[in-house]
C-alpha cells in the first residue's frame, strides 16, 4: 500500500512543496520539451483526436459526444497518473516523493507565466506598442490590433491574475488533495476547456461538458487565489489589502466567468487599477464589467508591480504547502 500513500495527504503536500520549488527554479526545460514534449501537449493530442472522432452530427449528438470525450480523457489520464504513482511507490512512500515531485513539477506554470508576462513589459519598453502587442498576443485571446498601450498592459495583468489561479494555484490545490493523479486530472480538464470549451459553432455543444467541469474544478482555487493576492498585497503597500478585499466584494461576481473575477478583482484592487471592462474577441466586442475601482491607465511599470505581487503570492503558496507537509509529517 506504500504507493497509495503517495496519492493521499500528508505526503501529497510534501510532493507539492517539492514540485513548486523545482518548477520555480527550473521551469520546464526546453531540452526536455524538444525531446519528449509536455504533458499538456500529450493531453492536447488526445483531445484533438476525440474532437475529430466524436464532434459530429446534431447538437444533441455533439453534446453527448463531448461528455463521452471528457470521460475517455479522464480515464486515460487518470490511469496513466495512477500507474506512475504506483511505480514511484515501489521505492516506498518517502523515497517516492522525489520522482513524483519531478512529475508534478510539470503541472504548475509559475516560471513560464512570469516570463511570458515580463516579456510584454520588456517589449513595450524596447519595441514600443507593436512589440507589446506581439508579446501579449502570446498569452491572451483578444485582438491585439485593437489594443493601445494601456490595454496591452491591462491584458497582460489580467492574464497574470487569471492564470495564477488556473495555471498555478488550481494544479497545486489538486496535487495537495490527491497527488499526481488528481493534479493530472485537473490539468486534463483545464486543457480540454482551453481547446474545446468555447462558444463557437463547432464547440458550443461538444465543449459544454469540458467548460462546465472546468468551472467546477477551478472554483476552490479561484477563491484561494484571491486570498493569496490579498495576503501578498500586505507586502506591497499599507492600503493594498483593503483595496483588494473591497474589489473582490464589489466586483468578483460581476465577471462573465464564475471564477476569473476573483483573482482579477483582487489584483486590480491591490494595484489600484481597473481591469477587464469592454474587450474585443474574434472581431466581436464584449461589454465585460470592470474589476477594481482604480484607473484604467496602466503602463509597463504596472506590469512589473503585478509581477512583484505574483512572486510574493507564489512564495505564500509554497509556504502553505511546506507548512501543511511539515505538520502532516509530524503528526
Amino acid at each position: 500500500m506504500s504507493w497509495l500513500a503517495l496519492a493521499h495527504p500528508p505526503l501529497t503536500f510534501a510532493v507539492l512543496a517539492l514540485a513548486l520549488a523545482i518548477e520555480a527554479a527550473a521551469g520546464y526545460p526546453d531540452a526536455l520539451y524538444r525531446a519528449l514534449g509536455h504533458p499538456v501537449t500529450w493531453i492536447g493530442r488526445l483531445i484533438a483526436a476525440l474532437d475529430a472522432a466524436l464532434n459530429r452530427g446534431s447538437f444533441a449528438r455533439r453534446r453527448a459526444g463531448g461528455v463521452l470525450a471528457v470521460l475517455v480523457l479522464l480515464a486515460v489520464v487518470g490511469a496513466a497518473a495512477l500507474t506512475l504513482t504506483a511505480l514511484a511507490g515501489l521505492a516506498g512512500p518517502l523515497a517516492g516523493l522525489v520522482p513524483l515531485a519531478l512529475l508534478c513539477a510539470s503541472l504548475p506554470a509559475q516560471r513560464s507565466l512570469h516570463d511570458h508576462v515580463a516579456r510584454v513589459a520588456a517589449a513595450l519598453r524596447d519595441e514600443g506598442l507593436e512589440g507589446g502587442r506581439r508579446a501579449v498576443s502570446m498569452i491572451v485571446g483578444r485582438d491585439p490590433a485593437t489594443l493601445d498601450e494601456a490595454a496591452v498592459c491591462r491584458a497582460a495583468i489580467e492574464s497574470l491574475a487569471e492564470n495564477f489561479s488556473d495555471g498555478i494555484v488550481a494544479p497545486a490545490v489538486w496535487i495537495g488533495i490527491g497527488g499526481l493523479p488528481s493534479g493530472a486530472l485537473y490539468k486534463a480538464v483545464n486543457t480540454a476547456d482551453s481547446m474545446i470549451g468555447h462558444r463557437t459553432p463547432r464547440h458550443e455543444a461538444f465543449g459544454w461538458a469540458a467548460a462546465r467541469l472546468d468551472d467546477v474544478v477551478n472554483l476552490p482555487a479561484s477563491r484561494l487565489t484571491a486570498g493569496l493576492i490579498v495576503a501578498a498585497a500586505a507586502f506591497h503597500g499599507a492600503h493594498a489589502p483593503r483595496r483588494a478585499l473591497a474589489a473582490i466584494r464589489r466586483d468578483a461576481r460581476k465577471h462573465r466567468s464564475p471564477n476569473a473575477g476573483w483573482p482579477e478583482a483582487a489584483m486590480a484592487g491591490a494595484l489600484g487599477l481597473a481591469l477587464a471592462g469592454p474587450r474585443v474577441y474574434g472581431g466581436h466586442a464584449g461589454e465585460d464589467a470592470w474589476m477594481g475601482g482604480g484607473r484604467p491607465e496602466a503602463g509597463p511599470t504596472g506590469i512589473e508591480r503585478a509581477l512583484a505581487l505574483h512572486r510574493t503570492a507564489c512564495a505564500l503558496l509554497w509556504g502553505l504547502a511546506a507548512g501543511a507537509a511539515a505538520l502532516g509529517l509530524l503528526l
